[in-house]
């Protein structure tokens, strides 16, 4: 396998086919299939990353320059660890520095060394509560790969999403610091639009990107917002 600049796999092994067996369903196979054909499952775990979303948030970094040592990160959805991996490399919080990468999942997760994660519904009251409290000062990243679980109706599923990121969006306001940023996934689906124009008034840059290790055949977009304005438009209606 060859990488180009900004550790993007580009190259493919041979292609591994799977057979259904006793016990595995035709969709489970398929799926096992793409995993061990797709170059970023493969890539991550000779990196040792957690997940080859990994490679979604390295190819937005080097696009937009997002992260950078020393700052404070804060991680929506961090499950199972691949953006905390990452935010802490370019951070270098685990390098005793003034970096702090502070995340959480509904779902339970290993620790991740040089970053502080707990387990929580970010829909409850108390977890905006205590990520500003173990923050130690303004974030300067606030990054959601939080997605909510589908129900095959796609309307639905569309505004489930959009209910997550303006909770995130909402919370990135309350503490980014001058000049941060926000990235967040959504599903394309055509309820964004005033979503959009708010943080417009927010940030300085708004710009929609799809990085190359998002799968083609998914739905999923990433809205990347830079230089927030510190509050001059958070409170508008």
């Amino acid at each position: 396998m060859t990488k180009s600049s900004g550790n993007i796999p580009t190259g493919r092994n041979q292609a591994v086919r799977v057979k259904t067996a006793k016990r595995r369903s035709v969709s489970s196979a398929r799926w096992l299939e793409r995993q061990l054909n797709d170059p970023y499952v493969v890539e991550a775990k000779k990196r040792g990353f957690r997940s080859r979303a990994a490679f979604k948030l390295l190819q937005l970094d080097e696009k937009f320059g997002l992260l950078k040592r020393g700052q404070r990160i804060v991680d929506l959805g961090a499950a199972p660890g691949g953006w905390t991996q990452v935010a802490v490399e370019k951070s270098k919080s685990d390098k005793g520095g003034t970096g702090q990468v502070v995340g959480l999942d509904l779902l339970e997760m290993e620790p991740v060394s040089g970053a502080t994660t707990f387990q929580m519904d970010f829909t409850s009251h108390e977890a905006p509560l205590r990520l500003k409290s173990l923050l130690q000062g303004p974030a300067d990243v606030v990054m959601s790969d939080m997605a909510a679980n589908t129900t095959g109706h796609t309307q639905t599923d569309h505004l489930r999403i959009m209910g997550l990121a303006e909770m995130a969006y909402q919370f990135a306001t309350e503490v980014l610091a001058p000049g941060g940023h926000f990235v967040c996934k959504l599903f394309q689906g055509g309820a964004e639009k005033e979503f959009l124009a708010q943080m417009k008034k927010d940030f300085t840059t708004v710009r929609h990107a799809k990085p190359a290790a998002s799968r083609q055949d998914s739905s999923e977009t990433y809205i990347v917002a830079m230089g927030f304005r510190g509050g001059t438009g958070a409170t508008e209606a």
